[in-house]
């Protein structure tokens, strides 16, 4: 993080999933179920670290294939 808390469009995206998929105490319930009356369904590890390849690095390496 950012001490000077200029790189936080870079966490904005996080931060509303955590928020949305979080059960609040008054609605016993997380605002996505609240709207969307189903629940989250999440398809990706949000945790995973690895450097995921640009497209076009991924195009020159199969032309060079």
């Amino acid at each position: 993080m950012d001490h000077r808390q200029k790189d936080w469009p870079k966490w904005l995206m996080s931060t509303e999933f955590a928020n949305n998929n979080k059960t609040h105490l008054t609605t016993k319930m997380s605002p996505f179920i609240a709207n969307y009356r189903r629940k989250l369904k999440i398809e990706v590890d949000l945790r995973r670290k690895e450097k995921i390849e640009k497209a076009t690095e991924f195009a020159e390496r199969m032309r060079k294939i």
